[in-house]
């Protein structure tokens, strides 16, 4: 009698992407795309961490050349997070850009050249599901290489940034909740601002910090704070007393002499609540129906300054539809080389120019006006710009359940 075998599952892209060492994942991209779509040619581009380029990922020490990350076919791509499909002079051939983006993060751009007859609609959003599981992959694979990291760079990172950058969550996050779009500069050599966030089911807590002090002692400094918000907020306490250990923390290791200004945010997804401790000097900017003002919170001491300082919190609420904007000291209070302060004017008139675009481009907006206004991008103070648009549950809920409708 001869045995009856069932045939072998056919393995998914993404398994087969996982299978690989973390640095072949471009080479069996490209692999696994001429396979399946007749793909001539593959490049992964990733954004440096100004956000100025896209740099492909080649062989290192030295990536190639990179392109523009705001202008051109995969700068369009990158921007609109939308596929751009790219007629080149020889009509046999078309180069598909596909915008690739994990949970919100913009990482960067898939190019892939393809056969002109190959680069039907159907194709095209098979690619950008491709693109997606390669984006998961990569920043998976970016806990056991360099590779992905040092491709992002166009010159050596400051030790300070370093370390600043490996603090950080992301540039971006999204839900159908919120959009989070967020930016440091001077990227290469940041020193003590950040921001962190940890959703969960029903909230987000989000926060921005700005570390005393420049370069390594400013980033130990804010790594002290983030990490103690970061083990408070796990503990499952409230914001005020997250911000209460934060504080002893800090204190108790430099026992006051320098201090980390913080501004803490817990958001309700289904209430638009959003409880606030104001720790310090980053402000708070709300858009909502075409008027922009600054949420009015109680100024408390930074964290650390004095031993055991006690917090309050305060609450607002958002709006589908509004639009928040936190920016650090060294967006509000930048100068000039004549000594002008940037100031809360040409900040208001850069959101209000900005209110339709996206999160990520208006965080990028306001650090272009930062150096048009500085006059040249090797900023003097660390600045840290993270632009949020609300959305929420209830409008969601309201459209969804007929019995709301009339």
């Amino acid at each position: 009698m001869n045995a009856v075998h069932a045939s072998e599952p056919v393995p998914s892209v993404e398994s087969r992407l996982r299978a690989v060492p973390p640095h072949a994942l471009v080479a069996t991209a490209q692999r696994l795309l001429a396979e399946e779509t007749g793909a001539l040619e593959t490049t992964l581009f990733l954004a440096d961490y100004g956000l100025r380029v896209l740099q492909p990922v080649t062989h290192l020490p030295h990536t190639g050349e990179p392109v523009p990350a705001h202008d051109g076919p995969a700068g369009s791509a990158f921007i609109t997070q939308s596929p751009v499909v790219e007629v080149i002079p020889d009509p046999t051939v078309h180069v598909v850009h596909l915008p690739i983006t994990v949970r919100g993060d913009r990482l960067g751009v898939l190019s892939v050249r393809l056969p002109a007859a190959a680069a039907d609609p159907v194709t095209v959003l098979r690619l950008g599901d491709f693109a997606t599981a390669l984006g998961h992959e990569v920043v998976t694979a970016g806990r056991d290489t360099d590779l992905y990291l040092l491709a992002r760079r166009t010159r050596r990172l400051t030790l300070a940034a370093e370390m600043q950058w490996q603090l950080l969550p992301g540039r971006g996050c999204a839900r159908d909740e919120y959009v989070i779009g967020a930016h440091l500069e001077p990227a290469y050599a940041i020193g003590g601002d950040n921001f962190d966030w940890s959703t969960g089911a029903d909230h987000l807590t989000l926060t921005v910090t700005d570390g005393m002090g420049q370069g390594v002692d400013a980033s130990l400094l804010t790594s002290l704070a983030v990490g103690a918000l970061r083990n408070a907020r796990r503990a499952g306490i409230s914001l005020a007393d997250q911000a209460c250990l934060a504080d002893q923390a800090i204190f108790a290791h430099y026992g006051g002499k320098v201090y980390a200004s913080t501004l803490l945010l817990h958001f309700d997804l289904t209430t638009g609540v959003v409880h606030a401790v104001d720790a310090g000097s980053p402000i708070l900017y709300l858009l909502r129906d075409g008027t922009i003002r600054q949420v009015d919170l109680e100024a408390q001491l930074p964290l650390g300054m004095f031993e055991e300082t006690p917090y309050e919190e305060q609450t607002f609420r958002v709006e589908p539809g509004d639009r928040l904007v936190a920016v650090s000291t060294g967006v509000h209070n930048t100068r000039s080389a004549l000594g002008d302060l940037f100031g809360e004017h040409a900040l208001r008139q850069v959101l209000s120019a900005t209110r339709h675009t996206s999160p990520h481009e208006t965080a990028r907006a306001v650090v272009s006006a930062l150096w048009e206004h500085f006059g040249g991008r090797d900023l003097m103070a660390d600045a840290a710009v993270v632009c949020l648009d609300w959305s929420g549950r209830g409008a969601r809920s309201a459209v969804q359940d007929p019995r709301t409708a009339g």
